[in-house]
């Protein structure tokens, strides 16, 4: 299993690579190339920085083949950008890395988090983790998003 780590300032321009790379096939489900992890610029990534946690996995070569990233706040942790090199899904990377970021957030109670509703992989992914869809929001004609949360076990 790759080595899950926090990621550093200077991984922001291979994680933003990874992240085009990972979201070509939700850009292929939906045939909209516009969508925000796809034409989020190097800019926007490293604002993120400032107020997310930011993790990634490295494998044995140094690559980093996984990433994902999370905020706190009023007990909510909210994540985004669950993304795995596409040669290397469907080997537990996404359950690993989703772990990881739920334990850099003690003190959250809520956990959410949103994927296209024709992600039916993401979905099975996060409700295997306890997820639960909460509500489903159109964005546009071609896309709709649904939201997910877990509460932490007590």
């Amino acid at each position: 299993m790759p080595d899950i780590q926090a990621a550093q300032r200077e991984d922001a321009a291979a994680i933003l690579a990874l992240q085009h790379l990972a979201f070509q096939s939700e850009a292929r489900l939906y045939n909209d190339w516009s969508i925000p992890p796809m034409t989020e610029t190097l800019a926007a990534s490293l604002a993120d920085w400032d107020t997310h946690a930011v993790l990634k996995a490295m494998d044995a070569g140094g690559r980093i083949v996984g990433s994902v990233r999370a905020w706190v706040q009023d007990g909510e942790c909210a994540i985004a950008r669950l993304i795995v090199h596409p040669l290397n899904q469907g080997q537990g990377l996404g359950s690993a890395l989703l772990r990881a970021i739920e334990m850099q957030a003690p003190g959250a109670q809520r956990f959410t988090l949103f994927t296209g509703a024709r992600s039916e992989g993401n979905i099975r992914l996060y409700q295997r983790h306890g997820y639960v869809v909460v509500r489903t929001e159109v964005v546009s004609p071609a896309v709709s998003l649904v939201h997910m949360e877990k509460h932490r076990a007590v």
